[in-house]
């Protein structure tokens, strides 16, 4: 093979390798999980919640086309976003709200603040013009969900322990506790929770499921590895993707849909989470 061959071969390889990275960071991809409790009530069997988190203001298409059809086509009874849906480093409130004007009609939208919210110093901003949208910023409390009479659920969410002058262990402590202060010991609770790293904290509080986001899925993931790296837990982080247990308590991790500091991911694909709610006997 001629030197010209060689060099061809070798940007042909450059070339394809460019296009399939970035057409895994630019599509979005649907995850599915099912969530089971005795403590679901029967009316909120099948319940549909879509969970978005991490967007930093990466974009999907015009209008955030991309992940607003999936959204509608997947007719969801309640939307997530848990947390950096800005970026503190490219802070463009107007541009990050696209998102929330396209989806507000679709469900019930459900939002607690991440680090990178924090971090722009404009927080009462921010969740004002989310509140201005009828989005519900969940700020260190819960609210009772209610489809038929004597049938409900707590969802609940909390600030970002960044907000706190506490550690972060003590600040999320302190922040379920005043969440979840008039909420029955014996109602199936949902926490809304940006950091995956916390969940000690999370399962020591009793909570049924908490949906978390940031560890952006490890950023690179690697076969039977996992996630390389992500803010909060470091080299191989423990809770960078999926369905986690511990004693009755789950946690739910987005691998989000956009970056922050480390501009690319690797077998990484942004997504929307989807989980169904089961009741069990």
């Amino acid at each position: 093979m001629s030197l010209r061959s060689k060099w061809f071969n070798v940007l042909l390889i450059i070339g394809l390798l460019s296009f399939l990275i970035y057409k895994e960071n630019t599509t979005v991809g649907v995850t599915r999980y099912e969530i089971m409790s005795d403590k679901i009530p029967d009316s909120y069997d099948k319940f549909s919640i879509v969970q978005i988190s991490d967007l930093h203001d990466a974009e999907f298409g015009e209008n955030h086309l991309e992940v607003v059809n999936r959204v509608k086509m997947i007719t969801p009874q309640a939307i997530f976003i848990t947390g950096d849906f800005i970026d503190s480093n490219r802070y463009n409130l107007e541009k990050s709200l696209i998102l929330i004007q396209e989806l507000q009609f679709v469900a019930p939208i459900y939002y607690v603040t991440g680090n990178h919210e924090v971090a722009t110093e404009d927080m009462d901003n921010i969740k004002g013009a989310l509140a201005e949208l009828g989005v519900r910023v969940l700020s260190n409390e819960a609210d009772v969900i209610t489809l038929f009479p004597g049938s409900s659920i707590a969802i609940g969410g909390i600030d970002d322990p960044l907000a706190s002058d506490l550690e972060d262990d003590e600040a999320v402590k302190k922040s379920i506790e005043q969440a979840f202060k008039n909420i029955p010991d014996e109602m199936f609770k949902v926490l809304l929770s940006h950091r995956p790293e916390r969940f000690d904290e999370y399962a020591e509080a009793r909570i049924d499921v908490t949906f978390s986001g940031h560890a952006h899925g490890g950023q690179f993931r690697m076969p039977g590895v996992g996630g390389l790296v992500s803010p909060g837990q470091g080299w191989f982080p423990k809770y960078s993707s999926g369905v986690h247990e511990k004693n009755d308590s789950r946690l739910v991790v987005s691998r989000g849909l956009g970056n922050s500091i480390i501009p690319v991911r690797l077998f990484n694909q942004p997504e929307i989470v989807v989980v169904t709610l089961r009741k069990t006997e």
